[in-house]
């Protein structure tokens, strides 16, 4: 730390250290100095504003020059494009990730993702048979061997990011055509998106962690959505329901998998991911099919939707408390404010579905204003509750 001999100083003042303890932690710590060379390299905030920023609008450029020539190019240089396009970028940052660490990053970040956009584009030209989860998996496999060659936060990123899409996709392409999916797809997204809420919790690539932490806070909500509003969406009514084996290898992929990846972090993971698989079986059971039969000429169609009942607003709202509860548990202010957040949103999902709709349009807009006032205060003044109380319990065990 910058200040340590202040600290030790005001430390030794208020009699908390002896000075022969002070002295050797003084020694200590000056023994973990980094080098001045490693030092000179660190950046502030600006710097890395400036590289995230240099890195979109680098990639973005790319992508406007590729499409504004790429009608007037034969296959050959298309492809001669798409293989520079990936190589320049990479082999830039090679040659500065020596004396410019942060630059090396951001431009083998570029290369990266220029590696998904030249799998689709090189099998547009050579007109491959389309399996597009296929080259999901291979950009995946690209930022994967980034990963372990680099060793930079930002390819670990992208893997992670990209692994769990290339499973989704799969998934999709195979189910696409039956009745259901939604639901699965659903499952998978609340599961996966809370295993990567708490796997990450207190790791030192902060960077990673709120990235992954806020992509999966948002997939969650969405796989929510899904599993409640798509169970019996279909417009058709030939449309048949998922065939066993998929129904198998979704479950591989919704329960089995995210728990294997828990045990590593048993203490912050495992019981989440397990109660969410629960809720995964749950939810899209709490939900209403209503069926309209309509007829189109000479054909009679059917169409289905689903509508969530109290039951499945009871379930995701208590979710939401599970996750506050985990949160005091694990010791974790994000976890916590997450839970919140998702409590009040399950709170305003039942007043506009079950409540608003039942009262005038005046008399449904005073309510809300009144569920925001008062839900809000009483929501904020429980989470500043639990924190302080998370907080004094943290130091009580410091203080052990």
């Amino acid at each position: 730390m910058a200040d340590i001999h202040a600290l030790l100083n005001r430390w030794q003042t208020a009699g908390v250290l002896d000075p022969a303890t002070a002295e050797r932690i003084r020694a200590f710590e000056s023994q973990q100095k980094r080098p001045a060379e490693h030092t000179s390299q660190r950046l502030g905030w600006q710097g890395i504003v400036a590289l995230i920023l240099g890195a979109i609008l680098l990639a973005c450029g790319v992508v406007l020059f590729v499409s504004a020539h790429w009608d007037e190019m034969g296959p050959g240089a298309r492809l001669a494009l798409v293989m520079a396009m990936v190589g320049v970028f990479h082999l830039a940052g090679g040659l500065v990730r020596t004396g410019y660490r942060g630059l090396s990053i951001a431009l083998h970040a570029v290369g990266t993702v220029s590696t998904g956009a030249a799998i689709a584009l090189v099998g547009q030209i050579f007109n491959i048979q389309e399996h597009w989860p296929g080259a999901i998996l291979l950009w995946a496999l690209a930022a994967l061997a980034g990963w372990v060659l680099l060793q930079d936060e930002v390819q670990k990123l992208l893997t992670l990011l990209l692994v769990p899409a290339w499973l989704l996709s799969e998934f999709a392409f195979y189910a696409n055509e039956y009745t259901g999916k939604d639901v699965y797809l659903g499952r998978l997204l609340l599961v996966w998106a809370v295993l990567y809420l708490t796997v990450f919790l207190g790791s030192r690539r902060k960077v990673i962690q709120w990235v992954l932490f806020a992509a999966a806070a948002v997939s969650a909500v969405v796989g929510v959505v899904m599993m409640v509003e798509g169970g019996g969406t279909s417009w058709f009514a030939n449309e048949t329901f998922l065939p066993l084996a998929t129904r198998v290898w979704g479950w591989v992929l919704i329960a089995v998998l995210p728990l294997m990846f828990s045990v590593f972090k048993m203490r912050k993971s495992s019981v989440p991911v397990t109660v969410a698989a629960g809720v995964a079986i749950v939810l899209p059971w709490c939900a209403h099919i209503y069926t309209t039969h309509y007829d189109n000429g000479n054909v009679h169609n059917t169409y289905s939707r689903s509508e969530p009942t109290v039951l499945a607003h009871l379930l995701v709202a208590a979710f939401a408390v599970f996750l506050i509860w985990w949160g005091v548990r694990v010791v974790s202010r994000a976890l916590v404010n997450l839970g919140i957040v998702w409590f009040g949103l399950a709170v305003a999902w039942f007043y506009f579905s079950n409540v608003m709709d039942k009262m005038g349009r005046s008399l449904g807009l005073i309510g809300l204003g009144i569920l925001f006032l008062a839900g809000g205060w009483a929501l904020e003044k429980m989470r500043r509750g639990l924190l302080a109380g998370m907080k004094s319990g943290a130091h009580r065990e410091a203080t052990l």
